[in-house]
């Protein structure tokens, strides 16, 4: 009962908000879309040193203070759920118990990349799509968790398989906004200030500072200007710091009712900031997910087609190499259709899926039709529960 409530704090803290503005910017789009562009790129302040091209000059965008500065939150929250799985207790602590969700996770990246790939050459659209390829690597954990439970039930070991699989593709996907998407040539030289910053983190740490806020606007402020000004993405600048907070001895789950209880100072900064971020996700589904309907287009199909298809394939082709021929073998309880059923949950790329989308592709028409593709990914829902009812995969209740 207590992880199912923790389960419901987290959407109501991470989805269900994004949704509304999601649907409010796609509403919004097409009603006036004249207006939803003049706020996406309304100047707030011409800055000289980071910001989006404006002129001949760089300007505050209410776009980029929503994706570069706001969002670093959102992210900040995803890594520490994945630092604190690597925690004794947590889903990532184990290497052999963990390994088949994890080679499992790496097919439910590289099969939706293929297939884009191999869609978009097929279409002689390489040249113009081919940076895309990442869009439909990506899982959203709280969507596919809501749709996990509803058809496998609470006591399948299918559902915390998931949740390993998708902070799995979190922090890999993390890894792959750092590396292939910078914003700008990369200035190796301002990652020197990333440098500091850790160090800075570990010596607050060291002199025993408990309170996030420290390392927050010290080195967290530093950390992310490097990342800003070395050409890397900006929203992902508080991840080192948060590598080096003090953290719980232990961790308890993803959505365990308990982690409420932890003051440690990683949860500390969790807990203070989980509600802020519900406006972030608001404003971000806002802006982002504004595009009018007729955006649709070759790369929204290439997109969905990779999630519903590619990511199934992926996973159930990964792991089962991992449980037969590796011998990690699956999960006790847990057969080769319910990893197929699994891969097509992990399907819903929505969140992380439209915010690629918009680092991949300069804003215009293809940007669009990415996005409705990330927006779609929604299908995966019905398209799980008719694998499920297809292949005979009984719900188990709690």
């Amino acid at each position: 009962m207590r992880s199912m409530r923790g389960a419901v704090r987290f959407l109501i803290e991470n989805s269900v908000f994004f949704l509304a503005g999601a649907l409010g910017g796609l509403v919004w789009a097409n009603l006036d879309p004249a207006s939803h562009a003049h706020l996406l790129h309304a100047n707030l302040l011409e800055n000289p040193w980071f910001g989006e091209p404006h002129g001949t000059s760089r300007a505050l965008t209410v776009h980029y203070f929503v994706n570069d500065i706001l969002m670093a939150f959102f992210f900040a929250i995803a890594g520490k759920e994945v630092r604190e799985a690597m925690l004794p207790g947590g889903p990532l602590a184990n290497p052999r118990q963990a390994a088949t969700p994890l080679i499992a996770s790496v097919g439910g990246m590289v099969g939706p990349a293929l297939l884009y790939l191999v869609a978009a050459a097929a279409l002689g659209q390489l040249d113009t799509l081919g940076n895309g390829w990442a869009v439909p690597t990506a899982t959203d954990i709280a969507f596919s968790y809501v749709v996990a439970r509803l058809v496998f039930g609470g006591d399948h070991p299918a559902v915390p398989f998931l949740l390993l699989l998708a902070i799995a593709d979190d922090a890999m996907g993390l890894i792959i906004l750092a590396v292939f998407y910078p914003q700008d040539a990369v200035q190796p030289i301002w990652l020197l200030l990333v440098v500091a910053a850790v160090a800075g983190g570990a010596l607050l740490r060291r002199a025993r500072v408990a309170s996030f806020w420290p390392y927050l606007l010290g080195p967290g402020v530093v950390s992310w200007v490097g990342f800003a000004l070395s050409g890397l993405h900006p929203a992902l600048g508080l991840l080192p710091v948060i590598a080096v907070m003090p953290h719980a001895g232990v961790d308890s789950g993803l959505f365990d009712w308990r982690e409420l209880d932890r003051d440690d100072t990683l949860n500390a900064f969790e807990h203070w900031w989980s509600n802020p971020v519900e406006g972030i996700l608001c404003a971000f589904g806002l802006l982002n997910a504004g595009v009018v309907l007729s955006a649709a287009g070759t790369p929204t199909w290439i997109v969905l087609g990779a999630l519903l298809v590619g990511k199934p394939l992926g996973i159930f082709a990964a792991g089962m190499f991992s449980a037969r021929v590796l011998g990690f073998g699956l999960p006790g309880g847990l057969t080769a259709r319910d990893l197929f059923v699994v891969g097509c949950a992990a399907g819903i790329g929505f969140t992380v899926a439209l915010f690629v989308a918009t680092v991949a592709f300069a804003p215009g028409p293809v940007q669009d039709a990415a996005k409705m593709g990330a927006l779609a990914s929604f299908a995966a829902a019905p398209v799980t529960w008719l694998a499920a009812k297809a292949l005979g995969v009984r719900k188990r209740s709690t």
